[in-house]
């Protein structure tokens, strides 16, 4: 007898449905799994095995073929156990099979029948819920994270014996579901906040100013100045998650399996901190069947790369399509994949190798030629696509002992998403969403300079000796600057302000 079971696989982020066609006939006692299965699926039939008698079942006494369907594409992982274990036990006639094709089934199996949980659980169920199968049978740790999908009823599963009694009276387990509506509240909570912060009031300002126009910020300071405290409270001031961005961040995570057992959906953005030693493949995302790299883990989010110099080359090179376009893309011989990345970009360094150029009290032990030397290392093209540069001091002792509270992180956040408001509703027909998208037309349209703001640009430019790359930029983020004061037009304050942002420049 054939019995056929529903399940799905994934492609980069996409689910695809997979047939798991299972035959038990008489011959000698074998099985024989087919359909470009790797090596964690083709053992799996000691697994099923095991879980069927240690679950009261009997194992067929004849030969077992199993056939994952379509068979030109290559499955990985252990999620189809579950339902090979039922279509073994649905063809040889051990339990009622005529809801089983209204079923989709996802689990790695105990060898003492229990359920694993899977990753990928979202982005599968998102697939699914694009097709006429309903019930989703999956591990009780997978139900938050599949449950937030409401077109589909998920059904937690903690045994193999659990899973043959909802298939024989499917009303015993009770479909689960989850309002996120619910969730955000109570998880949308970060462990810092700016009001951590001491002193520091210039960067924080040109903080604000890069969230508020989503621009790319660069920090150059000495050794403990805070450069990294302050990138690990960006996302505090990001505007705050829609359940649409959670399901978007969620659905990357899921795939690549960094979601922890029990968590349902990501609330708050990410914030993906890099070493230095990282390759350009965990950077970009690979494998022979591509997962995400860092930059996709990053996607609505804040990427940030502490000592930036001492990058590979390779590295940051492979960064500059995603800032460009929003995506990266991975190529193999007979597929292509294309994974999110929208994130803003936070790095830092120092300004020096010793890293005490320009230190009160530190004597700097570099040349010039080897200050030269160490900036050198950040290309151009990079270098263009980062528009806010500050230099971070080092933190007085007058500052570091205030008792006067600093500014919240939700103050701040409130003037961002004031600005961004401004933003989505001036780029409502450009198909952009933030001031740092501006193409040298738009900002020729949307940054209009009076007398005034022209004659403080020219001087900027020239007393300055600002690089012809920093006019866009200082346009750019004047204009995010006059959003977040609510001014239709850019005046002088706000270029003199934005002319400040372009350290790396003179």
């Amino acid at each position: 007898m054939i019995a056929k079971v529903n399940s799905f696989g994934l492609l980069g982020l996409e689910a695809y449905p997979i047939e798991i066609e299972v035959d038990v006939s008489s011959g000698l006692p074998t099985v024989t799994l087919v359909g470009m299965a790797d090596p964690s699926i083709r053992e799996s039939k000691e697994r099923v095995k095991s879980a069927i008698k240690n679950s009261g079942y009997a194992w067929p006494q004849g030969r077992i073929t199993v056939n994952l369907a379509p068979s030109q594409i290559k499955k990985e992982g252990a999620g189809f156990d579950l339902a090979i274990a039922l279509g073994i036990l649905a063809a040889s006639k051990q339990l009622n099979s005529q809801i089983l094709g209204d079923c989709c089934v996802l689990s790695e199996l105990s060898l003492d029948g229990s359920l694993r949980p899977v990753q990928g659980i979202l982005p599968i169920s998102l697939g699914l819920a694009k097709t006429k199968i309903k019930n989703l049978l999956v591990p009780w740790q997978n139900a938050k994270e599949a449950g937030i999908i409401n077109e589909i009823s998920v059904r937690p599963l903690k045994t193999l014996r659990q899973a043959i009694e909802f298939l024989n009276t499917p009303e015993t387990i009770p479909a689960f579901k989850i309002a996120t509506e619910e969730i955000f509240p109570l998880n949308a909570n970060y462990p810092f906040d700016f009001s951590e912060v001491k002193g520091q009031y210039f960067a924080k300002r040109a903080i604000e100013v890069a969230v508020s126009g989503g621009h790319n910020l660069l920090m150059a300071g000495p050794p403990g100045s805070g450069k990294s405290m302050l990138a690990k409270r960006i996302p505090t001031i990001m505007p705050t998650l829609v359940r649409e961005e959670a399901i978007e961040i969620t659905k990357i995570h899921s795939a690549s399996g960094n979601l922890c057992p029990g968590q349902g959906i990501i609330c708050v953005r990410p914030f993906r901190e890099l070493h230095h030693t990282i390759s350009s493949v965990a950077l970009s995302g690979g494998g022979s069947l591509p997962r995400p790299g860092e930059i996709s883990l990053a996607h609505r989010g804040v990427l940030f790369l502490d000592e930036l110099p001492e990058f590979r080359r390779d590295c940051l090179e492979v960064m500059r399509q995603p800032l460009e376009d929003g995506i990266i893309r991975i190529s193999r011989q007979k597929k292509s994949f294309t994974f999110p990345a929208e994130f803003m970009l936070v790095a830092a360094m120092n300004p020096c190798p010793c890293g005490y150029l320009s230190h009160p009290t530190k004597l700097c032990r570099c040349n010039t030629t080897q200050v030269q030397n160490y900036i050198g290392k950040i290309s151009g093209p990079l270098l263009d696509r980062i528009d806010i540069h500050v230099e971070i001091p080092a933190v007085k002792y007058s500052e570091l002992t205030e008792t006067k509270e600093a500014e919240s992180s939700s103050q701040i956040r409130q003037r961002v998403e004031k600005a961004r408001q401004i933003q989505r509703i001036r780029f409502v027909q450009e198909k952009i969403f933030s001031n740092s998208q501006m193409s040298h037309k738009l900002i020729k349209k949307y940054c209009p300079l009076g007398p005034e703001a022209k004659e403080l640009l020219r001087l900027a430019m020239t007393e300055l000796n600002l690089s012809a790359r920093a006019y866009d930029k200082i346009l750019k983020i004047s204009r995010t600057i006059a959003d977040l004061a609510a001014a239709e037009t850019i005046l002088g304050e706000h270029i003199a302000e934005a002319a400040q942002y372009r350290a790396l420049d003179k």
